[in-house]
């Protein structure tokens, strides 16, 4: 197993950008960041979209080089885009761990009939979901 030792990279990121945002003239030229935050949250979001796709193309395909590639360039665009919505690395770290305190692992919610997770079961520790 891969350890990393260091400062967060994506609280760099996310700091790094939100300086960018406030301080545009600080970007050099030719910069992605720049060129991503002149374009827009759209454009922002469907960079996420398509850097999703490649990543599952990636998966598909066994390509344990070009996924790690892939998952850091999905990594950076969906950093930009939450800098660009003002939603921090901490927030997107403190659902993890309330889906991890609430159901044993910090998995997907499932969906609901009325579209909240409300109505989901607690686990029993392990994932599973306790039977009612």
């Amino acid at each position: 197993m891969v350890q990393y030792i260091g400062p967060d990279p994506l609280r760099s990121l996310y700091d790094a950008v939100q300086t960018l945002r406030r301080e545009p003239s600080a970007l050099p030229d030719g910069s992605r960041t720049a060129k991503l935050l002149a374009q827009g949250r759209a454009r922002m979001a469907r960079k996420v979209g398509e850097e999703a796709i490649e990543v599952a193309i990636e998966a598909m395909r066994g390509d344990r080089t070009a996924l790690v590639m892939e998952a850091a360039d999905l990594f950076y665009n969906l950093v930009v885009l939450l800098a660009d919505l003002d939603i921090s690395p901490d927030e997107i770290l403190a659902e993890l761990r309330r889906r991890e305190i609430a159901f044993g692992i910090a998995e997907k919610l499932p969906k609901s009939d009325e579209g909240t997770a409300s109505t989901v079961a607690p686990t029993n520790g392990v994932g599973k979901r306790a039977k009612r």
